[in-house]
């Protein structure tokens, strides 16, 4: 269900942050989807290099699930932080994953809490729900004090970084 949740989202997302780049990222989205995930890696991760955030992403989860790339946690956590450093939400919450689980990064609930809410605060309808309760659980991990300092996190990241129509 994630998944599907999380590839959905890219779809959208891929052409509200780089509309002259959807030909080449969708050509990579479309052999993913079509299980080609050796042609999508060869695809995306050009793109991901030049700095694409919605192919950053898509190589974020080729590495983390070995999908077209060789399962590499660390990489994965690498190019999510790429892609979440841009603002994509998808990746933002599986970066936060990784930091609850320490797959890839050292485990660090309060990053985990950090990026799971910038993740929540911009999540779609479908999203939603689903996002706040993984997000609530990794807050029960911490105490008040570890909680606010996710929380402060979050929103010096979000406020530095505002998406359009947000004051």
């Amino acid at each position: 269900m994630l998944k599907r949740v999380g590839l959905s989202a890219l779809l959208f997302v891929l052409v509200a942050v780089h509309p002259a780049a959807a030909g080449p990222v969708q050509a990579g989205i479309a052999a993913y989807n079509h299980q080609d995930y050796q042609a999508a890696a060869r695809l995306l991760l050009p793109l991901a290099q030049h700095g694409n955030p919605v192919a950053q992403t898509y190589v974020g989860f080729m590495f983390h699930n070995g999908r077209g790339l060789p399962q590499n946690y660390v990489a994965a956590a690498d190019w999510y932080r790429r892609a979440s450093e841009q603002g994509v939400p998808v990746a933002q919450f599986n970066l936060g994953l990784l930091y609850d689980k320490g797959m890839g990064v050292p485990q660090d609930y309060v990053l985990a809490y950090k990026w799971l809410n910038i993740a929540t605060a911009q999540a779609t309808r479908a999203e939603r729900d689903y996002w706040v309760r993984i997000r609530d659980a990794v807050g029960t991990k911490l105490s008040l004090i570890q909680r606010t300092a996710g929380q402060d996190l979050a929103s010096e990241w979000f406020y530095a970084r505002r998406p359009p129509g947000i004051h």
